[in-house]
């Protein structure tokens, strides 16, 4: 099976791949391929066409990019790096 690589910024977008094995890993839905160079590599699942979208995507057609859960956790990252600093 081929997965194509979809996330708007990633390097590799549009890109093909053959599907080595799928699973969980670092707490999120992995897809594992080989590379041009023959390295295993993993992306989030969700960076690929190999699930169906989430409803938010799907409503979103296109327009936006970045998912409310996505958002939420970089504003997270942001307020705890600047309590970080703070100290």
């Amino acid at each position: 099976m081929e997965f194509e690589v979809t996330h708007p910024f990633h390097p590799w977008r549009g890109q093909r791949f053959v599907l080595a094995t799928r699973k969980q890993n670092w707490g999120e839905d992995r897809v594992m391929f080989y590379d041009a160079q023959g390295r295993l590599r993993s992306l989030p699942a969700s960076w690929t066409d190999v699930t169906d979208a989430d409803v938010f995507s799907q409503v979103a057609a296109g327009r936006s990019f970045s998912r409310p859960e996505d958002l939420w956790a970089l504003a997270s990252l942001i307020d705890h790096i600047k309590w970080r600093e703070e100290e």
